[in-house]
């Protein structure tokens, strides 16, 4: 199992060599259980280049990041396309996700997601389809932190799924 530590540093690697060679497709999600709010919080990186192929497909229409001609638009199909493709079950009962909005960091940019109302987690169950249909060889990786350390999953093209007991 790769610690978090290494896993940043390879994407850190990686996000480097994507300006020039784009040889790999990646997300990272990371989820944290907040015990006080009984609450998933949720933050996916992703690269926006790639969504910006992904939103164009499914919208039909061009999509800019870095130049939104309607950045309420953006959020729009942002948002749809998210709670689409991600999917979480707690103990068995699929849970509700909110979008909240995105930041751009350099050639990725961080979408956040929440889910309330979360009893304490023993099985997870996550659905993460994020570009999967775009690029053959999209890698999502999936943090799950219940307390200090993650689970961790590896989902991609016929196996999108996965479960984390606790």
């Amino acid at each position: 199992m790769v610690t978090q530590m290494q896993f940043n540093y390879i994407f850190i690697f990686f996000l480097g060599w994507k300006a020039l060679f784009h040889p790999f497709y990646i997300s990272l999600t990371e989820i944290r259980y907040n015990p006080t709010n009984q609450s998933l919080e949720i933050a996916q990186k992703i690269f926006w280049d790639d969504l910006e192929i992904a939103l164009g497909e499914k919208f039909n229409t061009k999509v800019d990041f870095l130049n939104p001609k309607s950045k309420a638009d953006l959020e729009d199909m942002a948002k749809v396309y998210l709670l689409e493709k991600n999917e979480i079950k707690v103990n068995g009962q699929k849970v509700s996700m909110t979008y909240l909005g995105y930041e751009i960091e350099e050639e990725a940019a961080w979408f956040y997601l929440e889910a309330a109302n979360v009893p304490l987690p023993k099985k997870v169950e996550i659905k993460n389809e994020v570009l999967i249909s775009n690029f053959e060889s999209q890698q999502n990786i999936i943090n799950f932190y219940l307390e200090k350390s993650p689970k961790s999953l590896i989902l991609y093209k016929d196996n999108e799924s996965g479960e984390l007991t606790f």
